[in-house]
């Protein structure tokens, strides 16, 4: 009997093996509309359910909330049919992260990444056992729900597809550091379970028009810094674009000229990081957003989505070594290095050149307005060598403190932290310190409201020191941990993207204590007298500043701003530095 059942058992194996392979393709929406329509949000679960079915290499997880009510989904792919990253990463294999519709109205990484995994299954393509793979199926659910053929008018294809907001109708490609929505939340939990080397967020631009199809935002590699952002760019961005070309697709860098027309040149896209790629940095990830064009057919944009994840695949598999050598001596220098870098500006100095193949661009009368308005000539294109700006200066530099002490009433910072595996500890009792504080001496504050903040930006500072008495339950943030250059990115109230600028400290921007002026002029008569210094500033104001001299309540607020009565916390930086 058992002679008999060996045989038949082989059989019955490779019979369905074959089955899967051949007969059990699962097609996606894209597949059976004829390339033209792309998946519903539950669409595209069901078919990842389909795939977690029918094959022991791929897991889909439940992951965390989002703001649409419904939770985050996570695709993980492994050879060897084990999902544990801790384990990926002792035995030294690359992670690779794809996003995909964070902007549902820009599909084709949706569409591109089911196709991709369903092909790895039914092994119509092949994983290098080096390589695992983590795939979000789509990431605003709330935006790919909300359908319609009517969103992004200048984009061709596909027939309907979801809207740029989430169910907040924020734009999630923004929020990466202020965390807004559950999504941001949950994806930083996400990211920090998977400490991925390298990150892809799948993205359709907007712009000029030209000839290629798909273009690449790639991590500032002066941002990323040292080891990691010289290999990015002397490496890892050439090779990628080599075997771009072996695909026949002509990889350029991301076209971001949005006033002058391309041949001009354009600087390097400045990724901060409130975007997933500039965020990613912050934790040595080699971070990359692709960018197919609008105008192209969508067959075309999804094919060539699908060839960067490939090219993406082969390039890790042959660089995982130096990959992961890369990102250690990386994280090494950031646990070491004595400054970090704030507010990069374009150099425009330096410069690479690329070749561009672009429309000819003109100006003809506006049909609606009868003024000149611009368009490009498709019979007319050409190829052209120009300037692409990719080097960025530093404008501030600052030491690195010992930790940070935030306390305890600055809740919502701390929630952050914590949601980003910040290592920090409470004081168990009171404690004095010697610190550094800051005291916000200007800013502005954008007067409009942008993704439910009002920015605050050229910020300066005044610093000094002083001794502190911290109450028992304050955060202590040491900097000798992983997290250093998020908590210094966050933490310094100069950073473009720091909680600063995103509003979390806007309570100390106003001033909470005053004064009757009627009281206050017997009290500040007397503390003029027993301070001549302030007696002598009071009259050189005066002289200097004819308004001032003839305004009482001007001459009165001088004298209460530079008296001890003066509110202490008003303007006061309240995280604290420890240098020493």
């Amino acid at each position: 009997m058992r002679r008999l059942l060996i045989p038949f058992t082989v059989s019955l194996f490779v019979s369905l093996s074959l089955f899967i392979n051949v007969y059990a393709q699962p097609q996606t929406v894209y597949e059976k509309s004829g390339r033209t329509k792309t998946a519903t949000y539950y669409e595209i679960i069901s078919f990842y359910q389909q795939l977690d079915k029918l094959s022991s290499k791929l897991l889909l997880k439940t992951m965390g909330p989002s703001d649409a009510g419904v939770p985050l989904h996570l695709a993980l792919y492994s050879n060897d049919g084990k999902f544990d990253p801790a384990q990926w990463r002792a035995q030294g294999k690359i992670i690779l992260f794809i996003i995909n519709g964070i902007h549902p109205g820009e599909p084709d990484g949706i569409d591109a990444s089911m196709m991709m995994l369903r092909d790895l299954i039914t092994n119509k393509r092949s994983l290098p056992n080096n390589v695992v793979l983590a795939v979000i199926p789509v990431y605003n659910i709330g935006g790919c729900l909300n359908r319609s053929p009517n969103y992004r008018v200048d984009q061709n294809g596909p027939e309907e597809f979801g809207s740029r907001g989430n169910s907040q109708n924020l734009d999630l490609n923004r929020d990466f550091i202020k965390n807004d929505s559950k999504e941001a939340r949950s994806f930083a939990e996400i990211f920090h379970w998977l400490d991925p080397d390298i990150m892809i967020d799948n993205h359709v631009s907007n712009g000029a028009d030209y000839q290629h199809v798909i273009t690449l935002l790639t991590t500032q590699h002066n941002k990323l810094g040292g080891a990691a952002g010289r290999y990015l760019k002397q490496q890892m961005e050439p090779a990628l674009y080599s075997l771009m070309r072996e695909k026949k697709l002509d990889l350029v860098p991301y076209v971001n000229a949005f006033v002058d027309t391309p041949e001009s040149g354009w600087p390097q896209f400045y990724d901060g990081p409130r975007y997933s790629s500039g965020y990613g940095a912050l934790w040595q990830c080699f971070s990359f957003i692709t960018e197919t064009h609008m105008l192209k057919p969508y067959t075309q944009r999804v094919d060539a989505t699908y060839a960067f994840m490939e090219s993406m695949i082969s390039f890790t598999t042959s660089s995982a070594d130096s990959i992961k050598a890369i990102r250690k001596a990386a994280r090494a220098e950031v646990l070491n290095q004595p400054t970090f870098s704030f507010r990069w500006k374009s150099d425009r100095s330096q410069f690479s050149t690329i070749t561009f193949k672009g429309f000819e661009a003109g100006r003809k009368p506006s049909v609606i307005s009868g003024a000149q308005r611009l368009y490009y000539d498709r019979s007319k294109p050409f190829t052209k060598e120009i300037r692409f700006y990719d080097t960025y200066v530093a404008q501030l530099e600052l030491n690195r403190p010992k930790a940070y002490i935030i306390p305890q009433g600055w809740w919502r910072v701390t929630d952050l932290l914590r949601i980003n595996k910040v290592e920090m500890r409470r004081f168990t009792s009171d404690t004095t310190l010697n610190v550094e504080t800051y005291r916000i001496t200007s800013y502005k504050s954008s007067p409009q409201p942008w993704e439910m903040h009002h920015l605050n930006s050229a910020v300066e500072v005044t610093k000094t020191n002083s001794v502190v008495t911290f109450r028992k339950g304050d955060w202590y943030v040491p900097m000798n941990q992983p997290a250093a250059r998020f908590l210094a990115e966050v933490l310094e109230p100069q950073s473009d993207d720091s909680y600063f600028a995103w509003n979390f400290f806007d309570g100390i921007l106003g001033q909470k204590e005053g004064y009757s002026p009627y009281v206050f002029e017997e009290t500040a008569a007397v503390y003029l007298s027993e301070h001549p210094e302030l007696q002598t500033a009071l009259e050189e104001k005066r002289k200097s500043d004819s308004s001032f001299a003839k305004s009482g309540s001007a001459q009165l607020n001088f004298i209460y701003e530079k008296s001890k009565y003066m509110e202490p916390d008003y303007m006061k930086y309240p995280v604290y530095r420890v240098v020493n």
